[in-house]
């Protein structure tokens, strides 16, 4: 085993190698294959938790020992002439890399083993650990070393990788026929009640001493057509939803009449009818994978194509729809998103003056805009606040709100001697918004998921001006 000093490079040890990162805090390793400018050819080319294999490289997760990035130099594309390996703090442990007691590279191979040490470094949250180049027809390794300050993001961005680039769209379906529901059969009527016919009078039956019981009146066969049981679940009530898009199933299910493609929160769905694909997403994208890494906020997607009725929820949660006009966009917290025509986008935003306050509420949510319906989740019946005065909400119970509304943080109790003691309202601080527009409010301060992920937006958030076509249908 041989240890590297940093900007040291030596031959690579074999055609296959293993580069294993170890850190005493959790990271997160990627690789990048880059060209002559030094830079990725497509986004295909980042290789990491979300997107785990490349040409020639693949992403293991270590399971607690170590991520692991496999590169095997003859499957390397001819102009790919270096990967990156990297590794970034995920959040959940120390916010630099001084913080962290070690941080070890370790190249293995048949061949022999290299181990590169980093040490040294203070504010960094990102860092190169080694490089894997081509040089005179050979290929070598270089230990790095080199720090980034603004952690994954960074890293990806120096490198070429376009984090804000949406998803490619589709190209569209040929035209085809709506989508036709099969006729419902009429409810059954109730059955028909058979009078009582007392037992015939006679004699007893000899030695038993017990009367023969009553025949039980015949059963009349079926009705032609009706259904062979019968229930209250049978009612209309009950039925499927008619329409196109999305519309809501009683209070706590969508039903989706696809013909193309929607997206949906991945794992909603409890059923389905017709001819439908599922398509796993992660967050959307690379941008999205890393923004959600690095907020805990986003929305697990995957995209439904075909023809045929899905139907999704969440935990039996309400569901609701809204209409976006595009004229505002729609900030809410991402575990409260069910299902969205993907004639919409959305983003992950900060909060706007919520910088630097603690709170389970967190700083960033989700922003839609454009022209589309959305399908969103409350913990019981929500309330719909029309923002005409200064209006202020417990930042656990306000679901979603106009993105063109301004947002701060307003503290409700006074710190002094009471607070010290323990005594408080147990109503610290709350979310004022400002401007015009609309803030959906549920009855709970536990959404579905658990405690929310982030409540951010804001007038940078969204478009100015303007309120959406219908709110709550």
């Amino acid at each position: 085993m041989t240890a590297l000093a940093r900007g040291e490079n030596r031959p690579a040890p074999a055609e296959r190698l293993t580069i294993t990162v170890n850190c005493s805090a959790p990271v997160d390793v990627s690789a990048l294959l880059l060209g002559s400018n030094g830079k990725v050819r497509s986004d295909a080319d980042f290789v990491f938790f979300n997107q785990p294999t490349g040409p020639g490289v693949t992403y293991r997760h270590g399971q607690g020992a170590g991520d692991v990035i496999d590169v095997r130099t003859s499957a390397l594309p001819a102009d790919v002439e270096r990967v990156v390996i990297t590794a970034s703090l995920d959040g959940s442990g120390p916010r630099t890399f001084a913080g962290a007691n070690s941080l070890l590279a370790t190249i293995g191979s048949d061949a022999g083993t290299l181990t590169f040490p980093m040490t040294g470094l203070s504010t960094e949250t990102a860092v190169v650990c080694v490089e894997i180049y081509r040089r005179a027809g050979a290929w070598k390794v270089r230990a790095v070393g080199q720090g980034y300050d603004n952690g994954l993001a960074g890293i990806a961005t120096a490198f070429g990788v376009d984090i804000d680039a949406e998803p490619a769209p589709a190209a569209p379906a040929a035209p085809q026929p709506a989508y036709s529901q099969p006729p419902q059969q009429p409810p059954p009527y109730p059955p028909v009640a058979q009078p009582y016919s007392p037992p015939p009078a006679g004699p007893h039956p000899p030695a038993s001493g017990y009367p023969t019981p009553a025949a039980p009146p015949p059963m009349s066969a079926p009705q032609q057509g009706a259904l062979p049981m019968q229930s209250d679940l049978f009612n209309p009530s009950f039925a499927e939803a008619t329409g196109v898009g999305i519309q809501k199933q009683g209070g706590k299910m969508i039903k989706v009449a696809v013909n193309g493609e929607t997206m949906a929160r991945a794992g909603s769905m409890v059923a389905y009818q017709g001819d439908l694909n599922f398509q796993a997403l992660g967050s959307g994208g690379i941008g999205r994978a890393i923004q959600q890494r690095l907020t805990g906020e986003g929305v697990p997607l995957m995209k439904v194509t075909g023809r045929g009725d899905l139907f999704v929820a969440s935990n039996a949660s309400d569901v609701h729809t809204i209409d976006l006009d595009g004229s505002d966009g729609l900030t809410i917290n991402g575990a409260n998103v069910l299902a969205f025509d993907s004639s919409l986008r959305y983003d992950v935003k900060r909060v706007q003056g919520a910088a630097g306050y603690a709170s389970n509420a967190g700083l960033f949510n989700c922003v839609f805009t454009g022209r589309g319906r959305i399908a969103i989740t409350t913990h019981g019946t929500p309330v719909v606040l029309n923002v005409d005065q200064p209006t202020y909400a417990d930042p656990q119970a306000a679901v979603a709100w106009s993105s063109s509304l301004q947002t701060g943080i307003k503290r409700n109790d006074s710190f002094g001697l009471g607070r010290l003691m323990g005594r408080s309202t147990g109503e610290g601080i709350s979310l004022s918004f400002s401007g015009r527009g609309f803030v959906i409010v549920q009855p709970s301060e536990l959404p579905p998921g658990g405690f929310i992920g982030g409540t951010g937006g804001g007038q940078q958030a969204g478009q100015s001006g303007g309120l959406f076509g219908g709110v709550l249908g």
